[in-house]
């Protein structure tokens, strides 16, 4: 499947099913997304390459809040767009800038504890208070 930034400028594809794909409600990605929540797809590292523009990646690092590792937001240079962001042996990539069907569909909800008040989850999908396991 291939993905792109809001501009186009930066492109990537990855090759093999995601680890993960869900939605993310802690309030670090509430306010990345500007959104109820963050709808993030893991994969492995190795799975993954950018096609176009890696070098226009720039990354904001925000100290660890609880646990390592802190909070990474990835974005293109031009246009601050979310892109993907690695993290050791996985990528977590924004689901909005997939161009194609992923083939697959979020499997949970994690953070729910922390999930914007105003929002409720209506679909019959997992509920984790923290991070699902795995």
């Amino acid at each position: 499947m291939r993905g792109s930034c809001l501009c186009g400028d930066i492109q990537f594809e990855v090759t093999g099913r995601p680890a993960r794909f869900g939605f993310d409600h802690c309030s670090r990605c509430r306010k990345s997304s500007g959104s109820a929540f963050a709808t993030w797809m893991i994969c492995s590292a190795k799975d993954f390459r950018f096609t176009r523009g890696g070098e226009s990646v720039k990354v904001f690092e925000l100290p660890v809040h609880e646990n390592p590792p802190g909070y990474g937001r990835a974005f293109c240079a031009r246009c601050g767009g979310p892109v993907p962001l690695h993290r050791g042996d996985s990528v977590g990539i924004p689901a909005g800038t997939l161009d194609d069907d992923p083939g697959t569909r979020p499997r949970g909800h994690t953070f729910v504890e922390l999930k914007a008040p105003w929002f409720e989850i209506t679909d019959s999908l997992p509920q984790f208070a923290r991070q699902a396991g795995g």
